[in-house]
């Protein structure tokens, strides 16, 4: 019986004893020993899978939260990118503006760019022809001397209106009200102020201005300049009026070259806008001996002459 074991079973319906042999008793001892370890070896690569799990699932968490933040930067530089985009197609418009400006400004002044050239460049060179241009219009007789409302009176022969006998009109009559102010064309110093019984040009100023020029104002109501004094030009010099002979209030305005009449309505209509028109019709004038004597000279602030209406243009 050293072979053997009793397993005695008790229920019911009585006692029942079973006779095992000792290599049952260890076949089942050690197949428990191997289910216990395949036990042992299941529990601890199950909590190794969920610390793998888990360790995975926290990198999961990580990286779709590091996702998040690129998806927000991309969005972001989108975004960045976008504004920059419409800022430059912005710039890129205003430069186009710019260029066809700076092109109407070069048209105006009878420049022509080189396609090689920077706009920069470009720039340069019409500011140095501007400022050419802005000294011939402050130092010569250019604009209106008074507020421009249309001409009653012709430059040349025609039948006066108080007299009508035919004679030459040296100057321009100017349409104003009594009392209109007037104001200097041009810088110069004053050569005469006051009334004048010769001509029948009533109050009269007489204006001295650089390289030969000369403008008259007549049949003023009020002067306030005297002679010998410095003007710019715009500053005020006097108020229209209806002294002298004449048929009514207006502006009788000269322009004298050398000692020499020309036709006021050139320069009244002159600005930057027909710059180089003038010179076509007064011809007689060296105008590029005028622009070569002025080049060196530079107008810090140039005044802006009386404005014209669009009818009034040539």
């Amino acid at each position: 019986m050293e072979n053997h074991f009793t397993i005695t079973i008790s229920d019911d319906h009585g006692v029942k004893q079973y006779n095992l042999h000792h290599f049952v008793k260890k076949a089942i001892l050690y197949a428990s020993m191997f289910l216990g370890f395949i036990a042992f070896v299941a529990t601890m690569t199950i909590l190794y899978l969920n610390y793998e799990v888990e360790a995975i699932d926290v990198k999961r968490m990580a990286m779709q939260k590091s996702y998040k933040e690129i998806e927000q930067k991309n969005r972001e530089l989108n975004d960045n990118m976008n504004a920059t985009a419409e800022v430059l197609l912005a710039k890129k418009e205003e430069l186009q503006r710019v260029s066809q400006s700076l092109s109407d400004i070069e048209t105006l002044i009878g420049l022509a760019p080189v396609e090689e050239m920077t706009l920069q460049e470009r720039v340069d060179i019409a500011k140095l022809s501007s400022e050419d241009m802005a000294t011939l219009l402050q130092f010569i007789p250019s604009g209106s001397p008074v507020r421009f409302e249309g001409i009653g009176g012709n430059f040349g022969r025609r039948i006066h209106p108080i007299t009508n006998k035919i004679e030459y009109h040296a100057g321009t009559d100017m349409k104003a009200e009594m009392n209109t102010a007037v104001n200097a064309t041009a810088d110069g110093i004053v050569e005469f102020a006051g009334p004048d019984g010769k001509s029948g040009y009533g109050n009269l100023i007489i204006l001295q201005h650089n390289y030969g020029f000369k403008t008259y104002f007549a049949h003023l109501n009020k002067i306030v300049i005297k002679s010998g004094q410095f003007i710019k030009k715009g500053d005020l010099i006097a108020y229209s009026g209806n002294t002298g002979l004449t048929s009514g209030p207006h502006l009788h305005y000269e322009v004298k070259f050398m000692a020499r009449v020309v036709n006021p309505i050139w320069f009244i209509k002159w600005d930057a806008l027909n710059y180089k028109e003038i010179f076509e019709k007064e011809n007689e004038i060296p105008w590029q001996s005028l622009i070569k004597a002025t080049a060196h000279i530079k107008v810090p602030i140039p005044t802006q002459a009386q404005p014209l209406s669009q009818s009034a243009r040539p």
